[in-house]
């Protein structure tokens, strides 16, 4: 499955590689486990691409999208995966007391600033019961890169959530801690994103956005370069053949072994 789903995300968006890697092995985490029946909220939707992938392996949803980038919001509704997609940030949704069923939110909280704020506001966005399911960078994930081979690994560290744009890297306890005080109660968790699939994220990145951030002197992120380079658009598309190729010149010889896991699904119900 992980090389099908490579291949649909170097189709909508062959210029982040490195990026389609980690969502290939993330998505497969999310298909398995699976979204609930209902009226469902995207939290921090993007341009939509990577919720087309999923619904063309689990079947259609009646959901509706919510990102504060205007420009991706935009995309998103050019793609017509959501009933509606809202510009509004996540502190602040626009949406009654228990309209949801359920939220979904793919690799966005650890990027989010008010992050109490978000989940007081997906508390009171979702029924009693409702599922809030969720995945990030888990306490291990700097433990799983590689590094440099010589200088500072801290500086490099450092670099690499500037451009990647992660705040935090909480373990399941932290997660938990912060989930109950806003009205959820964590049921499930696991981790994914194994040390050498990591590592070929790693790799892939530091020669290709890792560069391109370098050029730029880190004054800007990689999606920001994507749009001066004018490559963003759900109308970039490439042959499906190609993509195949490239997709699997990214995985090839690529390994799923190692203790150190990078990533954590998390399931939380309103109490």
């Amino acid at each position: 499955m992980r090389s099908t789903l490579l291949t649909s995300l170097m189709r909508q968006a062959p210029y982040q590689p490195a990026t389609n890697y980690w969502r290939a092995v993330e998505t497969q985490e999310v298909i398995r486990y699976g979204l609930p029946p209902g009226r469902g909220l995207d939290l921090g939707c993007g341009d939509g691409h990577l919720m087309v992938i999923i619904l063309d392996h689990i079947g259609p949803r009646d959901l509706l999208g919510l990102d504060i980038d205007p420009q991706e919001t935009e995309m998103a509704r050019a793609r017509n995966v959501y009933r509606e997609v809202v510009t509004a940030p996540g502190d602040h949704m626009p949406f009654p007391n228990g309209h949801f069923d359920y939220v979904f939110s793919n690799s966005v909280l650890e990027h989010i600033e008010n992050i109490d704020g978000v989940l007081v506001e997906v508390a009171r966005v979702l029924r009693p019961g409702g599922r809030f399911i969720f995945t990030v960078p888990g306490p291990n994930f700097h433990n799983c890169l590689r590094g440099p081979n010589f200088g500072d690994r801290d500086a490099y560290l450092r670099t690499v959530d500037a451009r990647c744009a992660h705040l935090r890297y909480w373990d399941v306890t932290r997660w938990a801690e912060h989930l109950e005080k806003a009205g959820l109660a964590l049921v499930h968790e696991h981790e994914y994103l194994t040390q050498a699939q990591v590592q070929r994220w790693e790799c892939i990145a530091r020669y290709t956005s890792g560069v391109l951030h370098r050029l730029v002197r880190q004054k800007r992120q990689p999606i920001e370069i994507q749009r001066l380079l004018r490559i963003r658009s759900p109308r970039f598309r490439l042959p499906k053949l190609l993509a195949s190729l490239l997709a699997n010149l990214i995985d090839f010889g690529a390994r799923a072994e190692g203790s150190c896991l990078g990533c954590l699904l998390i399931e939380a119900r309103r109490q």
